[in-house]
């Protein structure tokens, strides 16, 4: 494993276009010091009494997964720093960018790490960033305490050592556990063929320390997890056979389980899986939530490829058994000058406000962001809906020949004077739950498939604002990160985090 000293991680971080073997491109504005202010995290025993903590500070910066895989650029992806301050003259800006020193790692997820409390006992911070490459299988471990605008690389975990120490492969998401160290999802193994399970870092050196589950095989597949420490339960979804949908999607591979079907329920303490629970072949259930609320034995679960979202609790009746409902099914479109004459609400992600009060819902093929009001006891209900690109649009090449829902195709997306191509696909909500992010590229082969004109123009991040008092969703006309006009050319862009904490990132004392 390479570990950087601080001399070292700066000048590389310094250097010239990629800067040597850590590059930064040079950054500019605002990169020498850290203002981002300290953030008060609600305590979910607050929320569930409705307790209201001191104003939580707006973002200032967000980091977002940026690579250039699949787009006929040769260069290494890299970590994008954005300036989200209204009153920056930066803002919506690239003020960063800190490239990785190898090609075709395929940054996708990451996650926040080392959380401290600031001085002045006001709120928590995140010193680290795990940014592992979904291809590579590579582990970067990138610093934020020095500079949270201009991080940089303090830690590289190669392939090999993953390979070797755990037979895994294809990284995805990763979290914090409650013990300090950091579990990463993996995707497969080393050959890609489907297989899930997580890989565990040390949580004061970042080493690898080998596989997590005990004494037990890996389930089939995997791809995103989230977990509840009070209740002591962990669930994972099931992901794909990368060395297959590698190639693209092709409908031919439909029951023939290249696409995972299966939530896997864990005893957190244990690491070993105690319930399966199969949700239909091809379903395709990627992203994962629990509410907030650390108390409520609740989340959900939403499925790709049949546009299906279940609510998961657990049983009154057994003490570790859960069941799952559909509670939200987004109905399929009749298209023609597609891939296959029906198509599906290919969900990516899910997040969950704070408060627990609202549902979001990436549709990457239709195109739309949804809001949804979560209320006990009763199903969600559809209370906003925008349009953010999407494979519908009017004037494009597919057709909409039958639609449940629509009476006529979306218009394009135009903001700042730049088409919005791709669709939505991954989210990242503000602290106070007012804003929502939204990147355009979900995953480079299938990018390069679905929306070649992202692929050409670079994908964007738009923020749609948020009515938390009755609903409803806008997109903001004043926001845009275009990902076009990068120095190295139009590139991909992916996850998004904030240094001072976000909705999908929880702290547990």
């Amino acid at each position: 494993m390479l570990e950087l000293s601080p001399s070292q991680g700066r000048a590389l971080a310094q250097g010239p276009h990629f800067g040597g073997a850590f590059g930064g491109l040079g950054v500019s504005t605002a990169a020498n010091k850290c203002k981002v202010p300290c953030q008060q995290f609600q305590t979910c025993q607050d929320i569930a009494k409705g307790v209201c903590c001191v104003p939580v500070p707006r973002e200032e910066i967000a980091y977002v997964t940026c690579t250039y895989r699949n787009t006929c650029i040769e260069k290494p992806d890299f970590l994008a720093t954005i300036d989200l301050d209204p009153c920056s003259s930066c803002y919506g800006q690239v003020i960063h960018r800190l490239f990785m020193p190898n090609l075709g790692d395929e940054l996708h997820s990451f996650g926040l790490s080392d959380p401290c409390v600031c001085p002045d006992n006001c709120g928590t911070r995140w010193n680290k960033l795990i940014v592992p490459g979904l291809i590579s299988s590579r582990i970067y471990v990138v610093d934020l305490a020095c500079q949270c605008r201009a991080p940089r690389v303090c830690k590289i975990i190669p392939p090999e050592c993953v390979f070797w120490t755990c037979d895994k492969g294809y990284l995805n998401v990763p979290r914090q556990l409650p013990c300090g160290d950091v579990l990463i999802a993996n995707v497969g193994d080393p050959a890609g063929n489907s297989k899930g399970g997580f890989v565990v870092l040390d949580g004061q050196n970042f080493e690898l320390k080998g596989n997590w589950e005990k004494d037990c095989e890996s389930p089939a597949g995997g791809y995103q997890f989230w977990f509840q420490p009070c209740l002591d339960v962990l669930i994972s979804t099931s992901g794909f056979a990368l060395n297959v949908v590698g190639r693209g999607f092709c409908p031919d591979d439909l029951k023939k389980g290249v696409f995972g079907r299966n939530i896997y329920v864990w005893n957190l303490s244990c690491r070993r899986v105690i319930q399966c629970i199969d949700l239909g072949e091809d379903s395709l259930p990627l992203s994962v939530k629990f509410l907030h609320n650390r108390n409520a034995a609740e989340g959900y679960v939403s499925c790709a490829l049949s546009g299906v979202i279940y609510r998961f609790c657990k049983c009154q009746a057994s003490r570790d058994c859960w069941e799952v409902e559909e509670v939200i099914r987004i109905p399929d479109k009749e298209v023609k000058n597609w891939i296959m004459p029906r198509m599906p609400a290919f969900i990516v992600d899910i997040v969950i406000s704070p408060d627990d009060r609202f549902l979001y819902v990436s549709n990457w093929w239709h195109g739309d962001v949804r809001q949804y009001e979560l209320t006990r006891g009763c199903k969600p209900r559809l209370v906003g809906q925008v349009f953010v690109g999407g494979s519908i649009v009017r004037c494009g090449p597919v057709a909409v020949c039958r639609d449940e829902e629509l009476k006529c195709q979306p218009e394009p997306l135009v903001v700042k004077c730049r088409r919005v191509y791709g669709g939505p696909s991954r989210l990242q909500l503000s602290r106070d739950g007012k804003r929502l992010y939204v990147t355009t590229s979900f995953y480079s082969a299938w990018d390069r498939q679905f929306y070649p004109d992202m692929v050409r123009e670079g994908a964007v991040m738009v923020l749609i604002d948020v009515d938390t008092e009755r609903g409803g969703l806008t997109v903001n006309k004043d926001f845009l990160v275009d990902f076009g006009k990068e120095p190295c050319g139009p590139c991909l862009a992916n996850a998004i985090h904030f240094p001072c904490g976000d909705a999908t990132t929880e702290v547990f004392s």
